[in-house]
């Protein structure tokens, strides 16, 4: 009546094995570090820029240990969590901006366990601390960037018509000036270009000698414009940091042109700012054809030197696309096993190329990589200044073999790195607008250290207590309930550290109920073996009674609980879904442990017992009543 066949006895015990096999990892706190790596994912590491960081450091007296070379980074460990800021500036200050030194948590999980799945719980910005990034929106330069696009299209479409013209553009005052022969011309230009550009200002220059006029951007449009490039950016950060796994991560607006971004508990936060940083936007231009002017012409460096040489080429000025048409881009291989990333563009991209590409078969097109960077230098009474700058490179110029359409390649990539975060930053979506890091900052974790502290000491206390009732009102049933718990909290921990769940302050309160709540399920089912007890039903019978005719109320009370924790995780966000996570997972692990596993504890100890008197699952008073 009271027993499990073997195979069920193996099960559990392989899964309570497997429980405290992926919660161990959290018994290796990780080293506080500094990650070092180039400001592109192509770079590789060189033993001698680890022997400059390292020399740096003993300079400024720091105590570092563990340096390690894992091909792109460099993560150096350190002795004390105090040491990180002063060894971030350090290595910042010696290597320059052509790096990036970011704050990190090393992992001390031994290798073995590792390579079984095993990781550390991932610990909220409340917690483990974290990265804090106040970025700026450049909305003056994407301005600039849309008053252009409109300079190239007014130049095509008076180009079209043969209207003759004379075309300049002032982005400091937003505005293009088209000058005119006659007025003939500029009648019929005013006409064409009030339809094809409707939302510019159309004025006449007075003061000019000749037929001029004035395209200009308002402030009214200008600030649609700022609004639209701060709310794109805004999604394309944050479907970086999705891109990037980043748990429970906050990405949103502040004021007019900023945009906050906190990465709780991130380990790679050089690359983290590396992605996040990155404008990744690229312009399809045909090559120049020979003897053209070099008024519609630009000339750009490949971002990669061939045979070691670098080498240049001479493209239009004007542009076919942007990287704002692409709507997927995947990393892969040619048939030679070189990198690659194939791109889709939307129906009005796929359109316009094919459009520009069928006439010019034979010529070749560029593919210009994008960077707004950054570079420091030293004026000459010491002061540091940073200076803002585009680099465009050409990543690929390639003959185009037939009319293109809205899917097709870019070859010429150096690595397989440097395709899947060319694809990553394509595939996320281009920003708009340029940003700036305005202010970056680690959360530490001293406070987070305390609320853990403080968070384990409340779990510690509210478990010895819920021990302590079970142990003094259920006796040696309340110590099998005592051990479920004990497995509950286990199960707990190894479920959200396998899945990579986030665990944050209001994840801990989830965890303390959890313990109040996972005796429930005990509680009822004793209280039922005791009621068939005194209805002078046999031992036997009454394990079996109990634990039956109370799974159907344990089952609905813990369904609807579960069913209000999945309501809080999907409609709630931040610290609501850090509880609802602990709480779901807490309902589950109890479901299993109440239920199954002091069962199987129940029938071990009692089910081969046929001649069971009594069960030992009265009040300690009540043994002691009996013993007066």
């Amino acid at each position: 009546m009271n027993r499990y066949s073997l195979w069920v006895y193996i099960s559990l015990i392989v899964v309570v094995g497997l429980g405290f096999l992926y919660a161990a990892p959290n018994l290796y706190a990780p080293d506080p570090a500094i990650l070092i790596s180039g400001d592109s994912s192509s770079y590789v590491m060189e033993e001698r820029t680890s022997q400059r960081v390292q020399s740096a450091l003993r300079q400024a007296q720091i105590d570092f240990f563990g340096v390690q070379i894992e091909e792109s980074n460099l993560l150096v460990r350190l002795r004390a969590t105090e040491d990180q800021l002063r060894a971030k500036d350090v290595a910042q200050e010696t290597l320059g901006s052509e790096f990036i030194v970011a704050l990190n948590l090393a992992a001390t999980t031994p290798l073995w366990l590792s390579d079984l799945g095993g990781q550390p719980l991932k610990l909220g910005l409340d917690l483990s601390g974290g990265v804090h990034f106040l970025l700026a929106v450049d909305t003056q330069s994407y301005i600039q960037t849309r008053l252009t696009n409109y300079f190239s299209d007014v130049k095509r479409v008076l180009r079209k018509e043969r209207i003759r013209a004379n075309i300049t553009q002032n982005p400091s005052q937003r505005l293009i000036r088209i000058i005119f022969s006659s007025e003939e011309l500029y009648a019929q230009a005013l006409s064409l270009l009030r339809d094809d550009f409707s939302e510019l200002s159309h004025q006449r220059d007075r003061s000019a000698s000749l037929p001029t006029l004035n395209l200009s951007v308002n402030d009214e449009l200008a600030k649609e414009w700022i609004n639209y490039a701060v709310e794109q950016n805004l999604v394309t950060l944050r479907n970086r940091v999705n891109e990037l796994g980043i748990a429970e991560p906050l990405v949103q607006r502040q004021g007019r042109e900023n945009i906050v971004v906190e990465l709780p508990g991130v380990q790679d936060t050089a690359q983290a700012k590396r992605i996040l940083g990155k404008t990744a936007n690229l312009e399809f231009r045909l090559e120049a054809v020979r003897n053209a002017s070099i008024i519609e012409t630009e000339r750009f460096a490949f971002r990669r030197p061939v045979r070691g040489q670098p080498r240049q080429a001479t493209l239009e000025r004007d542009l076919i696309l942007t990287g704002d048409n692409v709507t997927n881009a995947q990393a892969t291989f040619d048939e030679n096993g070189r990198p690659q990333v194939n791109i889709n563009l939307d129906s009005r991209g796929g359109a316009i190329m094919h459009r520009k590409t069928r006439n010019d078969i034979g010529r070749r097109m560029g593919v210009l990589f994008v960077e707004r960077k950054t570079r420091t230098h030293r004026k000459t009474d010491g002061e540091t200044v940073s200076e803002k700058y585009i680099q465009k490179q050409i990543i690929s110029l390639a003959t185009i073999q037939s009319a293109l359409g809205s899917q097709f390649r870019i070859t010429g990539l150096g690595s397989t790195a440097e395709s899947s975060e060319l694809a990553l930053l394509l595939r996320a979506g281009a920003l708009p607008a340029p940003i700036d890091f305005v202010e970056e900052r680690t959360v530490g974790p001293s406070l987070g250290a305390e609320n853990i502290a403080l968070g384990v000491t409340s779990v510690q206390l509210g478990l010895l207590l819920v021990a302590l009732f079970m142990v003094i009102y259920y006796r040696w049933f309340g110590l099998i309930a005592n051990l479920a718990l004990f497995l509950n909290l286990v199960f707990l921990v190894a479920c959200m550290s396998l899945l990579g769940a986030t665990l944050t302050l209001p994840g801990i309160a989830g965890i303390v109920l959890t313990v109040g709540m996972a005796v429930d399920a005990n509680v009822l089912i004793f209280s039922r073996i005791r009621e068939e007890l005194k209805r002078k039903q046999p031992p036997q019978q009454s394990i079996h009674s109990g634990y039956a005719q109370a799974f159907v109320t344990i089952m609905d009370a813990n369904l609807t609980t579960l069913i209000v924790a999945l309501i809080l995780y999907f409609i709630g966000t931040g610290p609501i879904r850090g509880f609802a996570v602990t709480l779901s997972f807490g309902i589950l692990t109890s479901m299993l442990t109440a239920i199954v596993f002091t069962r199987a504890i129940v029938n071990v100890v009692y089910g081969r017992r046929i001649q069971l008197a009594r069960l030992p699952i009265y009040p300690l008073w009540s043994s002691m009543v009996r013993s007066a």
